[in-house]
């Protein structure tokens, strides 16, 4: 099996929202702001084949189903669908994919499964070979959303995911269409039943697997929020993904379980440390992904 990291549109979001109470001293160091005070921000999928004998992509990023307008307001850069060229670069389209993995149905995880915008023309979903895989309380949180986070959903998407007959809701650790080769964990402190799909490594310690990837989404956009008190203020309760956030990290750690980022411009897989005084952080950064072996 081999991986590759397939670049989305990219995005430019204020950088207080991003670091919530984390100050502008500090964030600043970590993503330079632009004079409207935005960092830059990637949509960075996963893309996996052979596995379970399928080819799975992991996200689809922001896409470029807004109109100008919009687009504008979100900061989302280019006016084409970058995911759609860069799996092309990679040797793939869009209807080669067997299976679309998403964390959660927030427009800058879900958007990339539409047709670009086009004036008059109704949302149009892509992927047309794909199972697409949704945990049951994001889907429950798309279909009912709370009035804070309305607005990060697209209201179309979960009627077209319904009438493609290819919807698989992920109850537990495992999914059907993908057997024991992803195993999922699951945050609720950035939105409810966030669903994070590991990649399960070569190696078996204990009965544990050892030495996969896990696709972080947005409990960990980069490496700056793998800082256990760096959070976003997206994100719903603070407190709770701190805890979440924690267990995880200790978890990755002990199973040398590589992670993989969606928001970070620079790095798209990176194995975790913790130092002598407790605190987390990276080494052997990885800026994009080539046809990598899971065990390189």
């Amino acid at each position: 099996m081999k991986l590759w990291s397939i670049l989305g549109n990219s995005q430019k979001l204020d950088g207080g929202a991003m670091f919530g109470n984390a100050p502008r001293a500090l964030w600043s160091r970590w993503s330079a702001p632009d004079d409207a005070n935005r960092i830059a921000l990637a949509c960075r999928a996963l893309l996996a084949s052979p596995l379970n004998g399928k080819t799975v992509l992991f996200e689809t990023g922001i896409g470029a189903f807004f109109e100008p307008k919009l687009r504008e307001r979100y900061g989302v850069v280019e006016d084409r669908h970058v995911l759609l060229e860069s799996l092309r670069a990679a040797g793939f389209e869009h209807d080669d994919i067997d299976v679309v993995v998403l964390s959660h149905l927030h427009f800058d995880h879900a958007g990339g499964l539409l047709a670009p915008w086009v004036e008059g023309r109704s949302p149009e979903l892509l992927f047309p070979n794909a199972t697409y895989l949704v945990s049951r309380d994001c889907w429950d949180r798309a279909r009912d959303p709370h009035p804070r986070d309305r607005a990060s959903f697209i209201p179309e998407l979960q009627g077209l995911l319904e009438a493609s007959g290819r919807l698989e809701i992920v109850e537990g650790e495992y999914a059907k269409a993908l057997g024991k080769t992803v195993r999922f964990h699951y945050s609720d402190g950035h939105t409810p039943g966030l669903m994070l799909g590991e990649i399960v490594g070569p190696d078996m310690v204990n009965g544990e697997p050892h030495g996969g990837v896990v696709f972080c989404a947005d409990l960990i956009p980069g490496r700056p929020w793998v800082h256990v008190p760096i959070t976003m203020g997206y994100d719903r309760n603070a407190e709770l993904l701190i805890d979440e956030k924690r267990a995880f990290l200790e978890d990755k750690l002990a199973r040398n379980v590589h992670l993989f980022f969606t928001h970070d411009p620079a790095c798209a897989l990176a194995q975790v440390t913790r130092d002598a005084a407790g605190k987390f952080g990276t080494t052997h950064e990885v800026a994009a992904l080539h046809a990598r072996a899971l065990a390189a």
